[in-house]
């Protein structure tokens, strides 16, 4: 119980103010959007990838994003072939399992949870995640359409993208950032986090569904709640990480599905209620599943 007033409560509350907020005043969610992944979401991740010596680590962080993304796709594929699912159902289980909330709600768990040493971690982890998702999210929801070139558009327009590169300049070429643009960078950066969780709550906000396919929706958040963390505990066994990488990123495959999913899903008629369905109620049940994998976890 301990767990959930100190950690998860206080980040439902901070999603149930930003509901309250979207239902009472129906502020314009792109744009709150649109300020947070252009403007802090870079601040935050150029901050923690000049600021971190990842070495060897990073790139078995990046091993393992791209090995949990592939294991949940053939996972949908052998679903879909025993469940008999067209490629538009087979695009929106995928959207709805295969991409979790590393951002809005990721972050601020392990933050919580395990401290800042972790939440440097999950900051890396959703950068990446942010890039995979804007790939191969995009790719299967605009497949039948523009495929892979609106893709890597998509993924060439993320500031977050060059928020990296540049980290990674500035650290491979020693240069200092100290001063007035280093509390600049920290002060946006602390912004990213309150503000992405408040988005999070807006754009649940605007969750809206007509039909709701039960077997479905219980497939797939089971899958994004339960199987992914076991997949990811299976990965982690064999990697070396640390303990403190190996169980953030346990947490951080355990999210529920990630709100951006379901704007590819409207966007591109990738079945958007289906989306919406998962993306909500995989939400509303983490609370429950992730006090009791942080229990687990210790």
């Amino acid at each position: 119980m301990s767990v959930f007033i100190e950690v998860v409560l206080p980040i439902v509350l901070i999603f149930f103010i930003g509901y309250v907020l979207q239902k009472w005043r129906k502020l314009d969610v792109r744009s709150v959007s649109a300020v947070t992944i252009y403007v802090f979401i870079p601040a935050l991740v150029f901050q923690s990838f000049y600021e971190t010596e990842l070495g060897q680590e990073f790139w078995t962080i990046v091993l393992f994003g791209f090995l949990l993304l592939f294991a949940l796709i053939l996972l949908n594929k052998i679903l879909k072939w025993i469940m008999k699912w067209d490629e538009e159902e087979e695009s929106g289980m995928i959207l709805s399992s295969a991409f979790m909330n590393a951002g809005n709600y990721g972050a601020p768990v392990v933050l919580f949870a395990f401290g800042q040493e972790a939440f440097v971690i999950a900051v890396v982890f959703l950068a990446l995640q942010a890039l995979i998702m804007n790939f191969f999210g995009v790719y299967y929801a605009s497949r039948s359409s523009s495929g892979i070139r609106f893709a890597l558009i998509a993924v060439m327009k993320m500031p977050a993208t060059y928020a990296i590169i540049a980290a990674f300049i500035a650290q491979s070429l020693n240069i200092e950032i100290t001063g007035s643009t280093a509390e600049t960078i920290e002060f946006m950066a602390d912004v990213a986090l309150p503000l992405m969780m408040v988005g999070l709550g807006m754009q649940l906000a605007n969750i809206s569904f007509k039909e709701f396919e039960t077997g479905k929706v219980v497939t797939g958040t089971t899958v994004r709640l339960v199987v992914s963390p076991l997949i990811a505990w299976a990965l982690v066994s064999f990697m070396p990480l640390s303990s403190t990488v190996a169980t953030t990123l346990i947490v951080l495959a355990a999210m529920p599905t990630a709100a951006t999913t379901t704007m590819y899903a409207l966007e591109f008629k990738a079945k958007p209620e289906l989306v919406s369905s998962v993306t909500l109620v995989s939400t509303i049940l983490s609370v429950v599943s992730i006090s009791v994998l942080l229990i687990i976890l210790g």
